[in-house]
């Protein structure tokens, strides 16, 4: 309660958070304005495919409607993460780029949103052909070839429009533009899940019904509080300066410490994991009733099928370890510790220093791809408990809940920066 009076006590907080609302509702008007030319009303069932209900998870059920925003930002998200990988010494001139400094920084965002836009043209037509066809042909009031080209161009402007808007967000309102907008559409899906809840366990009130209610609710309480633990915690490497070790130790002062956390990694491979296993189901549900549809199902769907479910957890396991070590480097602290003048007690600069730091972080990354398989696959475990009958939009763990305390934590920790930057210039006043 203090940290919010202080907040609304900050009127630079005020007009931040109120921008930032301001977007939020902009946003969701446009994803209830469907791409004209199109009957939406067909297009709602397919929705409850794997990869385009985690689609339309993701933008707030504008894929649902084929709004102008149903892309969302996942077309800028995808191209992050590929341009952020190109930059491994794969394409030369995007690591020079990387060590260019802000130069470089500004280089690669524009690179991004390009990408980004190019993608988005070329989902959206991917997408429309795949409903027009999956729906007999219904989707679409014209099927000139054209309309293709029109839907793309207009869904790319509703990505574009969505970049700008996220831009401003980071500007001029409070957290990252984009991790406010995909928290905004997954938190537009509550409403509906609390109604489900009550039509569940409210309608008629019985000790069956009581006891589902406090499990669920209980469940949904300790799985927030578990990730958010699980998110802020770290290792802390200490390390010494050469140079300043006596006369710390004179005044006091602790050595510092290199901290690396136990997700190093976020939500990333959660997303990729869930994106491509659900790639191949989608297929199998553009082509229901063949048996090449029934192996892809036996292969790919980790909700039904055991096959599926230990391909899901290994994909999750392996992105954790490759975004890990893509985002901490090893050889680069190593490296960073030894122009500073600094090392790990016990541990030689150079090499030795690396593969101890390799070490650290395997450690720490295994604990924390467990954390995420854990919670990735906690709604498929609880799916077996008998009697529970959870509502299929109520979501207990999962992408969406590690996505918002994620998100949370680091608005959270902006809002409390600034709170002390009022006051640091109250106390110097």
């Amino acid at each position: 309660m203090e940290t919010l009076k202080k907040t609304f006590q900050n009127a630079d907080l005020r007009k931040r958070i109120l921008f930032t609302v301001i977007i939020f509702i902009i946003y969701r008007i446009g994803t209830f304005i469907t791409v004209p030319g199109v009957n939406a009303e067909r297009l709602y069932a397919l929705t409850d495919t794997p990869m385009l209900g985690f689609m339309d998870a993701l933008s707030g059920g504008a894929l649902g409607q084929f709004s102008i925003f149903a892309m969302s930002i996942s077309p800028y998200i995808t191209a992050s993460i590929v341009v952020q990988l190109l930059q491994m010494d794969v394409i030369p001139i995007l690591s020079e780029w990387a060590k260019e400094g802000e130069t470089g920084k500004r280089k690669l965002n524009q690179l991004t949103r390009y990408m980004s836009l190019i993608l988005a043209f070329i989902q959206a037509i991917v997408v429309a052909i795949g409903f027009n066809f999956t729906l007999g042909g219904v989707l679409l009031q014209t099927q000139a070839w054209w309309i293709y080209l029109y839907i793309g161009l207009i869904m790319t402007a509703g990505t574009a429009i969505l970049l700008f808007l996220a831009d401003q967000i980071t500007v001029k309102g409070i957290g990252n533009g984009t991790s406010m907008l995909i928290i905004a559409g997954i938190m537009s899906r509550m409403p509906g899940m609390i109604r489900d809840i009550y039509v569940r366990y409210l309608t008629e009130i019985t000790v069956f019904n009581m006891i589902g209610l406090i499990s669920v609710v209980a469940l949904m309480l300790i799985t927030i509080v578990a990730v958010i633990y699980l998110q802020s915690a770290t290792r802390k490497l200490p390390i010494q300066y050469a140079n300043r070790h006596n006369s710390a130790q004179l005044s006091g002062q602790k050595d510092s410490f290199i901290p690396f956390k136990l997700n190093s990694a976020g939500v990333i491979p959660v997303i990729f994991a869930s994106s491509l296993i659900s790639l191949p189901l989608t297929i199998a549900q553009f082509m229901e009733g063949t048996e090449t549809a029934r192996i892809l199902s036996l292969i790919f769907n980790f909700q039904e099928h055991i096959i599926g479910l230990i391909l899901y957890i290994v994909l999750i396991g392996a992105f954790t370890f490759f975004y890990a070590f893509v985002q901490v480097s090893p050889e680069k602290i190593a490296e960073n510790l030894k122009k500073q003048g600094s090392y790990i007690p016990g541990i030689r600069p150079g090499d030795d220093t690396e593969n101890y730091v390799s070490k650290i972080l395997g450690r720490v990354t295994f604990i924390g791809a467990i954390y995420l398989i854990a919670i990735a696959t906690l709604p498929i475990f609880l799916g077996f408990i008998p009697n529970l009958d959870i509502p299929q939009s109520v979501q207990i763990g999962g992408t969406g809940i590690l996505i918002v305390v994620g998100v949370a934590l680091e608005t959270a920790k902006q809002i409390s920066n600034k709170n002390q930057e009022k006051e640091y210039r109250g106390f110097i006043k």
